[in-house]
């Protein structure tokens, strides 16, 4: 492999301590109309978009964290020990911590007198809605509402995801970052792709080259591989090597300063057939149209009315079309024909068009893009119509 193409946009990491407060104010703003005396958040980016707390040590199950965020004043944080030290060097003073694992105790006590303290007539809210789960045992779960008989437990009044939907500039800049190391990757491809080349070494290849080019890490890579297309687009990479006529696509979910971008690049192994040009440029074709409605005003409905009109004229796309992006790889809301919410400036978006093609496999094309007040903005590089070719070396063309 050769070096990096180029070093990474110079994007500061984490974010100031004003920003992390101004979301705080927010919720509480909403949390007062709601009626709610506080918050309590169990899972990674919830914690994350208030406190700043970047780790991978959510890769393990065994302990349970919360943050704690009342009706007035800081968050409170209810975590391992072992996190302490990292939280501590955040903008969060109360820090409550406990040794865990420990045998009978996961946090609860101090969680319980936490919400006693903050909240004291017991209005809680949790995240509730669409992509949300309560990250701790459900034998634990059972055991706080014990602690807590007085305590009213209810939905977040989606207080979290509305804000989270809309991206501040900082936002948008950890995003962009990570959408331009994908794309030296992906323009880095013909290095490691080709006639007999095993998919799987292509995958951990491509994986390789993020890191390279300043992915962070790399939790996301998808793809496929096959005659004219492939079958479907989450599959395990397989050994099997890649032949002349095939057509490769690869779908990256790269992560910079704790965000993601999302989006693929298909590849021709060799001449694409005349069918295969044509599906690319389609796919291109509605991402292009999704694009030119991207605004405010239209609604994720438009958006996949616009892509679909190319994709199944007269009929309908079966699926979402895109979705929401950013601490995670997948956010909400979904590009289905039945969202009426408006597109607001600051949401950040995949516009993912896919299309079935005669012979019952697939080809997917995914762009990046912001919604700006005066409409939208790519975030990853467009591509073109015509698909990126793998070139097949002289003696591979001669075999019969």
């Amino acid at each position: 492999m050769t070096a990096p193409a180029s070093s990474p946009l110079p994007t500061p990491r984490g974010f100031p301590e004003a920003e992390l407060r101004a979301r705080t104010a927010a919720a509480q703003a909403r949390m007062a109309e709601a009626g709610l005396e506080a918050l309590l958040l169990t899972t990674e980016p919830a914690l994350r978009y208030f406190t700043g707390f970047l780790t991978r040590f959510w890769g393990s199950p065994t302990r349970p964290w919360f943050l704690v965020i009342p009706a007035s004043g800081d968050p409170v944080a209810v975590i391992p020990a072992i996190g302490a030290h990292l939280m501590g060097q955040s903008w969060i003073s109360d820090v409550r911590s406990w040794s865990s694992p420990e045998p009978g105790d996961t946090g609860l006590r101090l969680l319980s007198d936490c919400l006693v303290e903050k909240a004291p007539e017991g209005r809680v809210g949790l995240p509730s809605g669409p992509e949300t789960h309560l990250r701790l045992p459900l034998s634990d779960w059972a055991r706080l509402r014990a602690l807590l008989p007085r305590h009213h437990f209810t939905d977040d009044a989606e207080i979290l995801a509305d804000l989270r939907l809309l991206k501040s500039p900082a936002e948008v800049a950890k995003i962009e970052t990570a959408c331009a190391i994908a794309t030296r990757a992906f323009d880095r491809v013909p290095e490691i792709a080709g006639p007999g080349v095993a998919l799987d070494q292509v995958f951990r290849r491509f994986q390789m080259l993020c890191l390279e080019e300043g992915a962070d890490w790399v939790p996301y890579l998808a793809g496929g591989a096959g005659p004219g297309g492939y079958g479907d687009v989450i599959s395990p990479a397989t050994p099997a090597p890649l032949q002349k006529g095939d057509v490769l696509m690869l779908d990256t979910g790269l992560c910079h300063d704790g965000y993601f971008c999302d989006f693929d690049r298909n590849f021709s192994v060799g001449a694409p057939s005349p069918e295969t040009v044509r599906a690319h440029a389609r796919l291109i074709g509605a991402a292009r149209a999704g694009f030119d409605l991207a605004r405010p005003g239209a609604t994720f409905a438009d958006l996949f009315g616009a892509m679909n009109r190319v994709l199944t004229p007269g009929g309908t796309t079966p699926g979402r079309l895109g979705h929401g992006l950013g601490m995670e790889l997948t956010e909400g809301p979904s590009i289905v024909p039945w969202e009426g919410r408006d597109l607001q400036p600051g949401m950040v978006l995949t516009l993912e068009p896919l299309l079935t093609l005669p012979s019952g496999q697939v080809m997917v094309h995914e762009e990046n893009i912001l919604i700006t007040p005066t409409g939208a903005r790519w975030l990853s590089r467009p591509s073109g119509p015509e698909i990126a070719l793998l070139p097949v070396p002289e003696a591979a063309k001669a075999a019969p």
